[in-house]
């Protein structure tokens, strides 16, 4: 037995530029698992699209940001340790449950400069340019080229 769904309303005339979406994105800036710690305070200002001990790479979407740049952001990392312990154990903080997108859901979401990573097991959103120098350098290229 299988589901399969899809949206196609049909074939029309070219209609211009398909509009893109508005905000940016944020962008892991080093590989490891994604830990609940980092998330905790990334997800007042995006979307979250990995969940906890999540392997990430340099260069994968994390997340949706809230504002129109992209950002690249440590989601690896982890509280620091010390011997000093206090009377009040770590707060319970509840994380908001990340989205997962489908492979529709992807190719849809997805600007000019990214990819859709395909595996059996996930469906990952990354940079074309894993490389933070060269997506900076591009990024000033394109500005130059529009403006």
């Amino acid at each position: 037995t299988g589901v399969i769904s899809h949206i196609f309303d049909g074939y029309e005339p070219w209609a211009g530029e398909i509009r893109s979406r508005q905000s940016g994105v944020l962008v892991a800036d080093r590989i490891g698992p994604a830990t609940t710690y980092a998330m905790i305070n990334l997800q007042d200002r995006a979307a979250m699209m990995v969940g906890p001990a999540t392997e990430v790479y340099c260069g994968m979407i994390v997340g949706e940001n809230s504002r129109a740049g992209d950002m690249d952001v440590n989601i690896c990392r982890e509280k620091k340790m010390t011997n000093v312990r206090a009377s009040s154990a770590d707060e319970t903080v509840k994380l908001t449950p990340h989205r997962v997108l489908s492979l529709e859901g992807a190719l849809e979401f997805i600007a000019d400069d990214e990819c859709v990573e395909v595996t059996p097991l996930n469906i990952r959103l990354r940079k074309a340019d894993l490389d933070p120098t060269g997506r900076g350098r591009e990024a000033k290229r394109r500005a130059m080229a529009a403006g």
